[in-house]
């Protein structure tokens, strides 16, 4: 996990759901909205951030209970590009 991915789920439990091109434009985000749509991908493929359109992303419930300090990211798949892209 990368301190981006964290950031995304804090926004996402705060918000409900968001677009790459939301967060990318609130001030708590340095990433362009490219990194932040490549970051969302990696947290889909975890299964901590659902799509709700092609779009638009929410927390899943393991993304909640990761938030919780319940679940481990060590012990998800590990995403790689190829892997992601695949989907």
């Amino acid at each position: 996990m990368k301190q981006l991915d964290e950031r995304i789920l804090e926004h996402l439990y705060s918000e409900g759901w968001a677009s790459p091109s939301i967060m990318a434009k609130t001030t708590e985000f340095t990433a362009s909205e490219g990194h932040i749509r490549e970051r969302c991908q990696m947290l889909r493929y975890v299964e901590f951030v659902d799509t709700i359109t092609s779009d638009m992303y929410e927390l899943t419930t393991d993304g909640v209970l990761y938030l919780h300090g319940k679940v481990d990211a060590r012990h998800r798949p590990k995403p790689t590009v190829d892997r992601v892209l695949r989907q």
